[in-house]
């Protein structure tokens, strides 16, 4: 398996830069991984939605740490290549002063 396709939005959520939505494989899409600029630096975090008791569960996420390396790798390299965090940054803000 291989990510074959990144498209990133830029946001402006406390700490989440982006948006991330990835092709496996030209097959099979996956929307929502967050690209966040963590106390340890950045890192991509995958799509989840809050429970009624206030946690966070992952809807979907890899079994192993090769594949999560794998898609980290990608959607942070796609995201070195717009700009980075200094480009996505100056996007959200422009979002916001135009809404």
């Amino acid at each position: 398996m291989r990510v074959t396709k990144v498209t990133l939005r830029p946001v402006a959520m406390n700490k989440v830069c982006a948006i991330a939505s990835i092709v496996l494989d030209d097959e099979f899409v996956i929307h929502d991984l967050r690209v966040v600029d963590g106390d340890k630096g950045l890192f991509v975090a995958m799509p989840s939605r809050k429970l009624p008791s206030g946690e966070f569960r992952d809807i979907c996420h890899p079994i192993n740490t090769e594949t999560r390396q794998m898609i980290q790798d990608a959607v942070l390299q796609q995201f070195a290549a717009e700009g980075g965090i200094e480009a996505f940054r100056a996007a959200a803000k422009e979002l916001e002063n135009t809404a």
